[in-house]
């Protein structure tokens, strides 16, 4: 499923927005919470296909809904995505310390965007 997302050093933040839901008891929610292992994808297309890549995080997640790591998790959302300095979102959020990295690219060139 899509997200947005904020980095802090080895750990990445998503969290629920105010976007419509059916439901406030989310899958995502309950699925990290039942197995914790997880993996995030993020990766730019590009009719070019030379230009294609992507990133792979794999980690361990955990779902936080109050304390000083849920409020530093929002406010790195919020200066990171303008919509939610207006709409900011209430949470809950996952957070996901890093275990690891994977990457691959189409072809490496020097005019990479």
């Amino acid at each position: 499923m899509p997200i947005v997302f904020a980095l802090d050093g080895g750990v990445l933040y998503t969290a629920v927005d105010e976007k419509p839901k059916r439901s406030r008891r989310l899958q995502r929610l309950v699925n990290v919470r039942a197995q914790p292992a997880v993996s995030v994808l993020v990766d730019e297309y590009d009719e070019d296909w030379s230009r294609l890549w992507w990133v792979r995080v794999d980690g361990r997640a955990h779902v936080l809904e109050t304390g000083t790591e849920f409020e530093r998790a929002l406010e790195l959302l919020r200066v990171k995505y303008e919509q939610y300095r207006s709409a900011p979102p209430s949470g809950p959020v996952i957070a996901v310390e890093v275990e690891r990295w994977r990457s691959w690219v189409g072809r490496a060139t020097s005019d990479r965007r």
